[in-house]
């Protein structure tokens, strides 16, 4: 039951959980589309990876002050994942999206060259569609924003936590 008063964990763990949906209405503001999707995607705005490590590094200064070496390790933790989701993940996005397209085109061309090939009954065959996946990644203002998030999450917890007495 300890880990239920574990303070920077519920941060953390609610920070994701907020950052992931609150991306719907932030999507809809901000595209004028939106899709239940998004609470359980990765990318888009504000990046959860950023709000959870924020939230637990601001919650372990909050609990063990700045100069605590658990602050020290989230805060490394913490730079990790916010250049990974900004660099690798999101370069594997940019990847994904110019790999579709070149699959379209193939696609596309196939279709013209071959006429779609048709089974000896007369039928045709179809092809199946490959779609990879193209928002893993995060811009520097979705990390910046989720960063803001994970900060505020944590007071808002911390409150939260001190009102109902733990």
């Amino acid at each position: 039951m300890a880990i239920l008063s574990n303070f920077p964990l519920i941060a953390a763990v609610t920070a994701i959980i907020f950052a992931q949906l609150i991306k719907i209405p932030v999507a809809f503001l901000l595209q004028r589309k939106s899709t239940w999707g998004l609470a359980t995607s990765t990318g888009g705005m504000p990046s959860s990876h950023s709000a959870s490590v924020t939230a637990l590094i601001t919650a372990l200064a909050l609990q063990e002050g700045v100069s605590s070496p658990f602050v020290a390790i989230a805060s490394t933790f913490g730079m990790i994942v916010m250049f990974d989701s900004m660099g690798v993940r999101r370069q594997s996005g940019e990847q994904g999206i110019l790999l579709n397209h070149l699959i379209i085109d193939f696609q596309n061309l196939s279709n013209k060259v071959l006429r779609i090939s048709q089974e000896p009954d007369g039928t045709q065959t179809v092809q199946k569609e490959t779609h990879l996946k193209e928002y893993l990644g995060h811009k520097p203002i979705e990390v910046f924003f989720g960063i803001l998030t994970g900060i505020g999450v944590a007071f808002v917890v911390k409150n939260i936590l001190l009102t109902i007495g733990f």
